[in-house]
C-alpha cells in the first residue's frame, strides 16, 4: 500500500504542476473550453485518486473545487482572476497536505475550511449542502492511451424529448468527459418555420468517442433518456485493429447502413468524389456524407496518437538507481582506462583489440546513461509562471512572462540545483528591473514589462537567459554604492563589466528600502555561488533605460566529463575541456618581453596568465618550455601554466568529502588508469581568488 501512495504522491505533484500551469493560461483565455476541462480532469482524478489511496482529506478538499469547475465547464458560472487566485492557493494547500503525509510538514486545518467555505460561495444553496457530504468515488487511473475503444454513437431523440423537461447537452458534455469526441448534430429534419413545433426535438447527434471506458458505461450517460430516443453504441476500432488503415467513407455509410452496397459499386465507378456522387444522386444526404467524413477523420487523427504516444512509451524509475546507474558507468570508464593502459604496455594486439572494443561500448553505455539523466529545463520553467504572476500583483505592475528553450535538456542533478539561483534573477528583474506602469508610460515605454526566460545549447553547456525590458543597470550608480558599502575603494578604476559584477558581492544591494522581496544585499550572491559550485559562470549586458539580460552558463552535466589531463612535476590536473580555447608554448623569451608580469601575447591579443605550480605550491624546477592552456572565463580569455599537456581525458568525477569542501579552486577529483588521483580544476574560482589577491 505504501508503495500505491507513494505512485499517488507523485502522480499528484506532476497534476499539481499541469493544475498550475493550465489555470495560468486560463487567466489569459477565461471562454477556453479545452483547457477548463483540463482543469476539470485534473481535479476530478486528484479527488478519486485521492480517495482510492487513502488521501481522505486531499478527495474532499477537492470536491468542491471539482463541482465548481464542473459549473464553469457548463458555462454555468464565469472564470475570474479571483477564482483563478482561489483555485492556486487551492492547489498550494493540496502541496501541504502531500507534504504533511510524509511528516515535512503541518496542516492548517483552519486554513482549509477557510478555503473551502470560498469554493462554496460559488456554488447555489442546494450544491453547497450537497457538495461536503457528497459520495467521493474512486476514480480510476488515467487509462491508458494506447488501449482504448472508439465507439460509434446514433442519438436520435424522440420528438417529445423536450416535452418531458430533458436538456441534451450536459448528457452531450458528460459523453466529452470520458475521452476524446467528436459529435455532428443532424438538422436534416427541421421543418419550416410554418410548421415547426416549439417544443419538439428534431435534431439527432453522431458522435465518435474514443475512451478506456465500456460499452456499460456509456449506456449510464443515456440511463435517463433511453425510453426516450432511438441509440445505438457500436465499437469501430479498438488497439488491435491499429496496423490497418481505417475504413473508406464507403465502407462506413455502408456499414451505418445510411445506403446499400449496390448503390455504393454504382457510384464508384464514377470520376467523381463518393460523397459528391451519392448526394447528387440523391442516394444520402449531405449531413451523413460529413458525419463518415468526421468519423474517418477521428479515428485517423487518434491512431496517429497512439502510434506516437507507443514510440515515446516511457516507464518511471526512481532517481537513485539513476544515479547508481551512472556511478557504475563511471567505475567502468575508469576500470576501462586501466585496460588499456595496461594493454599499451605489455604490447599484445589481441589484448589492445580487446581494450579498443571495451573502450567503444564504455563510451557509448556513458553516453546513453547520462541522456537518461537528461531532462527537460521547461519542467522547472513553468513554475516561475506563478512567481511572476504573484510577485509583479504584489508590488502593482504588469508584467508578461515568455519562455523560450523548454525543450532544452539538461542534467537532473543541475536542474535540481538551479531553481533557486533562477528564482532569485527573477524576482530581482521584477523588484528592481521592471519599472511600475506610470514610470513606463512617462518614458514612453509600453506599460506592461516583459521578462523572458530563454535556454539553449552551446557546445558541452546550456546557456539560460533571464531578460527584462525595464530601467537597466548604470555602472555609475553601482560603483558609487559600492563604494559606500566599502566594498571597494574610491580609487577604483572599473570597466563597465566589472561594475556590472558588483551585483553580486555580499551585501550589496541598491534598492533605497528594504521589501518583502528584497532590499537585504542577500541574492545575488547567493546566486554566484550556486552558478560556481556547478562549475558555470555569470554574464551581464544591460543598457540604461532599456533593460537588463544576465546569462548562466551551466555544464551539461556533473558526472562524466570530457577533460584536458595536464602534469606538473608528478601531479595531475583536470581542466573541463568544453571552457578550452587552445594550448601555446611559454619561453624564456615570453617571460623577457613581458618584464616579470604574467601576460603572454597570443595572436595580437594580450592574455593573463596563472601559475598552477605557485596556486598549489608544488616543489621543483620548471622546465625550459612551460604550456600556457588558455580558457575562456566569463567571455575573456585567461591561461593557465603547466609543465606538460598530456591530451584529453574522459573524466568521472568525484566529490572531494567533507573534509576538503573549503578548498577553493579544485571542483573535484578523477581517478586515472594506474589508480592515481587527478583534481578537477574550479577554473572560475581560480581566475576569482588570483584577482582577489592581486587586489
Amino acid at each position: 500500500m505504501e508503495i500505491q501512495k507513494d505512485a499517488y504522491r507523485e502522480e499528484a505533484y506532476e497534476l499539481l504542476s499541469v493544475l498550475e500551469d493550465a489555470l495560468l493560461e486560463l487567466e489569459r483565455r477565461p471562454d477556453d473550453m479545452e483547457i477548463i476541462s483540463r482543469v476539470f480532469r485534473a481535479m476530478h482524478t486528484l479527488k478519486g485518486s485521492g480517495a482510492m489511496f487513502g488521501f481522505d482529506d486531499i478527495a474532499d478538499f477537492t470536491h468542491t473545487i471539482e463541482t465548481v469547475y464542473d459549473l464553469v465547464r457548463s458555462s454555468s458560472l464565469q472564470v475570474t482572476p479571483d477564482l483563478i487566485s482561489l483555485t492556486l492557493a487551492a492547489c498550494d494547500q493540496v502541496k501541504v497536505m502531500l507534504e504533511a503525509s510524509l511528516g515535512r510538514a503541518t496542516v492548517d486545518e483552519a486554513r482549509t475550511t477557510e478555503l473551502g467555505d470560498a469554493f462554496r460561495r460559488y456554488l447555489s444553496t442546494e450544491e453547497a449542502a450537497s457538495a461536503p457530504a457528497a459520495t467521493v468515488t474512486a476514480a480510476p487511473s488515467l487509462p491508458d492511451p494506447t488501449a482504448m475503444t472508439t465507439y460509434r454513437i446514433r442519438f436520435q431523440p424522440h420528438r417529445e424529448l423536450f416535452a418531458n423537461g430533458t436538456n441534451p447537452v450536459p448528457l452531450l458534455n458528460e459523453l466529452r468527459s470520458l475521452g476524446q469526441c467528436s459529435i455532428i448534430a443532424d438538422i436534416q429534419n427541421l421543418p419550416d418555420l410554418e410548421t415547426i413545433d416549439p417544443e419538439g426535438c428534431y435534431t439527432a447527434w453522431d458522435i465518435i468517442l474514443t475512451t478506456g471506458c465500456d460499452i456499460n458505461t456509456i449506456k449510464d450517460t443515456f440511463i435517463f433518456v433511453e425510453d426516450l430516443c432511438h441509440l445505438s453504441i457500436t465499437p469501430v476500432e479498438t488497439p488491435a485493429d491499429e496496423e490497418a488503415a481505417y475504413k473508406k467513407v464507403g465502407e462506413i455509410l455502408v456499414e451505418r447502413g445510411d445506403i446499400s452496397p449496390e448503390d455504393l459499386e454504382k457510384a464508384l465507378h464514377t470520376q467523381k468524389r463518393l460523397g459528391e456522387v451519392l448526394v447528387e444522386a440523391g442516394t444520402i444526404r449531405p449531413i451523413q456524407v460529413a458525419s463518415a467524413l468526421k468519423e474517418q477523420e477521428h479515428v485517423r487523427e487518434y491512431q496517429k496518437k497512439r502510434s506516437a504516444l507507443e514510440e515515446t512509451a516511457s516507464i518511471r524509475v526512481p532517481a537513485h538507481k539513476l544515479d547508481a546507474l551512472v556511478n557504475l558507468v563511471g567505475e567502468l570508464v575508469t576500470v576501462q582506462a586501466r585496460l588499456s593502459q595496461h594493454a599499451g604496455l605489455v604490447n599484445d594486439t589481441d589484448l589492445t583489440s580487446i581494450a579498443e572494443e571495451v573502450e567503444g561500448l564504455s563510451a557509448e553505455l556513458r553516453d546513453i546513461s547520462m541522456g537518461i539523466r537528461m531532462l527537460p529545463i521547461g519542467t522547472t520553467f513553468a513554475k516561475f509562471k506563478r512567481l511572476v504572476r504573484d510577485l509583479s500583483a504584489e508590488l502593482g505592475k504588469d508584467i508578461a512572462f515568455t519562455m523560450q528553450g523548454a525543450e532544452t535538456e539538461l542534467d537532473k542533478t543541475v536542474i535540481d540545483k538551479l531553481s533557486d539561483p533562477l528564482v532569485h534573477l527573477i524576482r530581482n528583474s521584477i523588484d528592481h528591473g521592471i519599472e511600475p506602469p506610470e514610470v513606463r508610460t512617462g518614458k514612453g515605454k509600453p506599460a506592461q514589462g516583459t521578462i523572458r526566460l530563454a535556454a539553449q545549447h552551446s557546445g558541452a553547456y546550456v546557456l539560460i537567459t533571464v531578460a527584462d525590458d525595464g530601467a537597466g543597470l548604470n555602472s555609475e550608480v553601482l560603483r558609487r554604492k559600492a563604494v559606500e558599502k566599502g566594498i571597494i575603494s574610491p580609487e577604483a578604476v572599473l570597466s563597465e563589466q566589472e561594475a556590472f559584477q558588483l551585483i553580486f558581492a555580499p551585501g550589496f544591494s541598491t534598492a533605497a528600502t528594504v521589501t518583502s522581496v528584497s532590499g537585504r544585499g542577500v541574492g545575488m550572491d547567493v546566486v554566484k555561488n550556486s552558478i560556481d559550485s556547478l562549475g558555470g559562470s555569470v554574464e551581464i549586458d544591460s543598457t540604461p533605460g532599456m533593460g537588463t539580460s544576465i546569462t548562466l552558463k551551466l555544464p551539461l552535466t556533473l558526472a562524466i566529463i570530457d577533460g584536458l589531463l595536464v602534469r606538473i612535476a608528478s601531479e595531475f590536473f583536470v581542466l573541463p575541456l568544453g571552457m578550452i580555447v587552445e594550448c601555446v608554448e611559454l619561453t624564456s623569451d615570453h617571460i623577457r618581453h613581458a618584464h616579470g608580469r604574467h601576460l603572454i601575447k597570443v595572436r595580437e591579443e594580450i592574455i593573463p596568465y596563472i601559475y598552477l605550480r605557485e596556486i598549489f605550491t608544488i616543489p621543483g624546477d620548471r622546465p625550459s618550455i612551460e604550456q600556457v592552456v588558455i580558457a575562456d572565463v566569463a567571455g575573456r580569455h585567461v591561461g593557465f601554466v603547466v609543465d606538460k599537456v598530456v591530451g584529453q581525458h574522459q573524466t568521472v568525477i568525484k566529490n572531494m568529502g567533507k573534509m576538503f569542501k573549503e578548498i577553493h579552486g579544485v571542483s573535484g577529483a578523477t581517478i586515472m588508469g594506474d589508480g592515481s588521483v587527478a583534481l578537477i580544476l574550479d577554473v572560475n574560482r581560480l581566475v576569482r581568488s588570483a584577482e582577489v589577491s592581486q587586489e
